[in-house]
C-alpha cells in the first residue's frame, strides 16, 4: 500500500473517529488512539516516523504548537479572577505532586531508575486543550469550575513540557544541576519576551488592518509556527511557553477579529488532532505495548486516585469552591497530546541516541495514563449533577 493512501486513510480515520466520538458520547481520543494501535503495532501497516523519517517530529511539534495557541485564545482574565489563586496552586502544588507522586510510583511499582521515573512524573503532569475543551462544550460545568479547568488544561502544558525537558537534559546530557537551572531560566525568558513580542506584533498588524482579511488567519497561522521554531532555537522546548503567551495576550486585547481567528484555529486543531493521535498510536510497536503489565495499571490507579484528589483538595484550600465542586476537579484530570508527543519524541531519543533501553516504556505508560484519564472523564459525565449541566453532544465534539 502506497504511503499516500496510508496517509489520506489516516485523514479519513480520524474525521471518522471523530464522527464516531460524537456519535456514541465518547471521548474521540479512545477511537484515534485504538485505530492507531490497530494500523500500527497490530496490523503493521502504518509507520509515521519512518514514512516521514526527520520530519516526523518538527512537524508533531507545529501541530502541538498550533492546538495550544488555539486553546490560548480562550483565556480572558475576567473569567479567572475569582478562582486565581486556585489556579495558581494548581500550577504550582498539584504540578509538583504530580511530578514527585508520579515519579515514586513508577519507582516502586514499576521498578523505573530514578531518573526515568522522573522524566515520567513530569510527563504526566500536562493535561491539555485536546480533551478539557470537549469536556467543557458537553458538560457545562459551574463558571468556576470552568475557569479552573480551562486555564489549567491550556497553562499547565508549558509547565509540564517545560519540567520534563529539564529532565530530559538531565538525563540525556548528563548535565550539572546549576546547568539545569540556566536551561530554566532560558526557557521561561525566551517563552516570555519572544511570546510577549510576536503576541503584540500581530495585534498591531490586524487592529490596524495591516493584513487584508483573506489573508489574516493564514499569517496568524504562519506568525505562530515561526515564532515558535524561533524560540525553540533560542531555547528548547521554550516553544509551548511563546505561543501559549501569544495567545493570552491576543484573548485579552480588545481585537474584534479574535472570534473568526479563534474560528478558523478551532476547526484547524480538529484536523490536526484528529491525525496527531492515530500517528503517535501506530508509532509505537508491540512489543512496547507488552511492557505493560498490571504494574502499569497501579500506576494508573495511584494517578487518579491518590495525586490529582491530593493536588486538588491542596490547592483548593482557602477557596471558595465547594465541596462537590472540589470532588469533581479531583475527578477530572484527563491527558492530551501534549503528553503523547513529548513522551514519544523524548523515548525515541534517549533509546536512540543515549542508547537507554529502559525509556522504551515510557511513551506505552504514558499513552496508558492518558488512556485511563479520558475514561475516567467519561465517566464523570454521568454524575455530579449539582456541579454542572449537561448540553446536547456538540457537533464539533472531539
Amino acid at each position: 500500500m502506497s504511503e499516500s493512501i496510508l496517509m489520506a486513510g489516516v485523514l479519513a480515520a480520524g474525521i471518522l473517529c471523530q464522527w464516531v466520538g460524537w456519535r456514541l458520547k465518547i471521548p474521540a481520543i479512545l477511537p484515534l488512539l485504538a485505530v492507531g494501535v490497530l494500523m500500527g503495532p497490530i496490523l503493521n501497516w502504518l509507520h509515521p516516523q519512518e514514512a516521514l523519517g526527520e520530519l516526523f517530529f518538527p512537524l508533531v511539534s507545529f501541530a502541538v504548537a498550533i492546538i495550544l495557541f488555539e486553546g490560548a485564545l480562550t483565556l480572558a482574565w475576567r473569567e479567572v479572577r475569582a478562582v486565581a489563586s486556585t489556579v495558581r496552586n494548581l500550577l504550582v502544588i498539584g504540578a509538583l505532586i504530580t511530578w514527585f507522586g508520579g515519579a515514586l510510583a513508577a519507582h516502586y511499582i514499576m521498578g523505573l531508575s530514578w531518573n526515568l521515573a522522573l522524566l515520567f512524573g513530569a510527563l504526566i503532569i500536562v493535561t491539555g486543550p485536546t480533551v478539557i475543551a470537549p469536556l467543557l462544550r458537553n458538560v457545562r460545568p459551574t463558571p468556576a469550575i470552568g475557569s479552573v479547568l480551562k486555564w489549567e488544561g491550556i497553562l499547565i502544558d508549558p509547565v509540564g513540557a517545560t519540567i520534563a525537558v529539564l529532565v530530559f537534559e538531565y538525563i540525556a546530557a548528563e548535565v550539572t544541576p546549576e546547568h539545569t537551572a540556566v536551561v530554566f531560566l532560558q526557557i521561561v525568558a525566551v517563552g516570555l519576551i519572544l511570546g510577549l513580542a510576536a503576541g503584540y506584533a500581530l495585534y498591531y498588524l490586524i487592529q490596524h488592518y495591516l493584513i487584508p482579511d483573506y489573508l489574516r488567519d493564514v499569517a496568524v497561522l504562519a506568525m505562530v509556527i515561526v515564532a515558535f521554531a524561533i524560540s525553540n532555537e533560542l531555547a528548547p522546548e521554550s516553544g509551548l511557553l511563546t505561543v501559549t503567551v501569544m495567545g493570552i495576550l491576543l484573548a485579552n486585547r480588545n481585537l474584534k477579529q479574535l472570534r473568526e481567528i479563534w474560528f478558523f484555529k478551532e476547526k484547524l486543531s480538529v484536523l490536526l488532532i484528529s491525525t496527531l493521535f492515530i500517528m503517535l498510536a501506530a508509532n509505537t510497536s508491540l512489543a512496547e505495548l507488552q511492557m505493560l503489565d498490571w504494574r502499569a495499571f497501579a500506576v494508573l490507579a495511584v494517578v487518579i486516585l491518590v495525586l490529582r484528589p491530593l493536588g486538588v483538595q491542596l490547592s483548593a484550600l482557602g477557596s471558595t469552591l465547594s465541596r462537590n465542586e472540589r470532588l469533581f476537579l479531583s475527578w477530572i484530570a484527563p491527558r492530551g497530546i501534549v503528553a503523547a508527543a513529548i513522551s514519544s519524541l523524548f523515548a525515541f531519543e534517549l533509546v536512540e541516541f543515549a542508547h537507554l533501553e529502559e525509556a522504551r516504556i515510557v511513551a506505552p505508560l504514558t499513552f496508558l495514563i492518558i488512556v485511563g484519564t479520558v475514561l475516567i472523564r467519561a465517566a464523570a459525565r454521568a454524575g455530579w449533577p449539582k456541579c454542572s449541566t449537561y448540553a446536547r453532544p456538540s457537533r464539533r465534539g472531539f
